[in-house]
């Protein structure tokens, strides 16, 4: 029984696909190693052509961090007997990421806050949007028993 990459190799068409893969994921090691850990876990190799490595960040902090680290980032792909002149950098959100908005931190309300809240719901009128909007956040948030 052959293994699934052994079937690939074996295939004219699929073995040029199966080496830039390995090439593709050889890259994607050395920048793993390379780039800081925060900035590693937000982008990815995309691309590898003519010299030129292209990465994809998640959004636009992490790519203008990663535009000045490209002179470290080159050398190390360098150093690793891939050919690279330059570095592009493109945001590029991954699915997940456009999709599913970041999730937000409660912080507690002190009980003096929460007993103020309480005073400005009772003032606004019973229909009042504010009042609901306010009546969610006391429902919703942790209030700390002693300030």
């Amino acid at each position: 029984m052959f293994s699934p990459e052994t079937l690939l190799e074996r295939s004219d068409l699929f073995a040029g696909l199966l080496a830039r893969a390995r090439t593709l994921a050889r890259l994607g090691k050395i920048f793993a190693a390379a780039a800081p850990v925060g900035l590693a876990t937000q982008a990815r190799v995309a691309n590898h052509r003519r010299g030129v490595v292209i990465l994809h960040a998640s959004n636009g902090a992490v790519a203008s961090k990663l535009r000045q680290l490209t002179p470290r980032l080159a050398e190390k792909f360098v150093q690793n007997g891939f050919e690279c002149n330059q570095i592009e950098v493109k945001v590029q959100p991954t699915r997940r990421e456009a999709i599913l908005p970041l999730p937000g931190t409660l912080k507690p309300l002190s009980h003096a806050s929460a007993e103020a809240l309480t005073r400005r719901i009772r003032a606004l009128p019973p229909a009042s949007p504010l009042a609901e909007a306010l009546k969610r956040l006391l429902e919703r948030a942790e209030i700390r028993e002693k300030d």
